[in-house]
């Protein structure tokens, strides 16, 4: 069934576990991830992003969530990824998503917060909560490109000022993890202490993390292995994904990781036959080689098990 996000997170940060959100692009993605999560009995949170609503149209990933739900009983939320301006999250409300983020992390802090608080003021009356962010993540992600010298943490106390005045149900926090395969030039670490700050701040409030990939160095290698060019590609080590999801924070995102595994599965179908040329047999692999993972994501975040 269709749902919001906010039943989910109630759930979440009681039990705490972390929902792992899923940027969708095509259908083997969409049936990757949600045959994953109806065999592990987790809920889920099917995210989609500018770049794929503009790529894949928004009537075609409705019909293929809309088959998913028919086909797997299975709480699923439907999300906007990263959505720039009113207009985008008010076509996606309109549209059938139960859930939104508009990221006006860019802005400065009061732009930031009437932005948030003009798409509030239209999605709470229709049911559909809204998720904003609060300091910039390094990394590049689509639209999404922020360098290391302009990425900043979010400020605790901030933090709470920015969700009583904009009236967002969940917040995405910058306590070092960064978008894209490069996240880290050397040892990683995340800034715990913050983050038990925030949550200081925030009591029983689902916090949010963008860029927590962990770029699996198996799909690294096997991409490299058959003619990748990924060198010094580092994620977020899932035991701080895994210790992140035991506290507030209820949803982590993912993607990377997604493309990692497909393409590290596609490059190894072309390697090896080359003379294959029927996409079923290079992007079944690829669907399964997204299936496994992110059924060992599942376990990670804590929530297979909790549909």
């Amino acid at each position: 069934m269709k749902v919001g996000t906010k039943e989910l997170f109630e759930k979440a940060y009681n039990g705490k576990y972390a929902i792992g959100a899923f940027n969708i692009n095509n259908m083997e993605t969409t049936q990757a991830i949600v045959e994953a999560a109806y065999e592990e009995k987790a809920p889920l949170i099917l995210q989609i992003s500018r770049g794929t609503r503009s790529y894949a149209k928004h009537a075609y990933l409705m019909k293929l969530i809309e088959a998913a739900l028919e086909m797997y009983d299975l709480p699923i939320a439907v999300h906007l990824d990263h959505g720039d301006s009113f207009e985008l999250c008010k076509s996606c409300i309109d549209g059938g998503f139960t859930s939104v983020m508009i990221d006006g992390s860019h802005l400065p802090f009061e732009e930031n917060i009437n932005l948030v608080k003009q798409v509030v003021d239209y999605a709470h009356p229709r049911g559909v909560p809204v998720e904003a962010e609060l300091g910039r993540l390094a990394g590049i992600e689509e639209h999404v490109n922020v360098s290391d010298r302009d990425a900043i943490y979010t400020n605790p106390k901030e933090a709470k000022e920015f969700v009583e005045r904009s009236g967002c149900d969940s917040l995405a926090v910058a306590i070092g993890t960064s978008h894209g395969a490069y996240k880290f030039k050397s040892t990683p670490k995340l800034d715990f202490d913050r983050l038990a700050e925030i949550e200081k701040e925030l009591p029983d409030y689902p916090l949010v993390l963008h860029g927590a990939s962990s770029v699996l160095k198996e799909f690294v290698d096997l991409c490299n292995k058959y003619g990748g060019e990924l060198p010094g590609a580092q994620g977020v080590p899932e035991e701080m994904i895994a210790r992140a999801a035991k506290t507030g924070v209820c949803k982590v995102n993912i993607d990377t990781d997604l493309r990692l595994a497909m393409t590290a599965a596609i490059r190894q179908v072309f390697a090896e036959k080359p003379d294959e040329f029927d996409p079923r047999k290079y992007l079944g692999p690829a669907r399964d080689a997204i299936k496994d993972m992110v059924k060992h994501k599942l376990h990670v975040l804590g929530c297979a098990g909790k549909a």
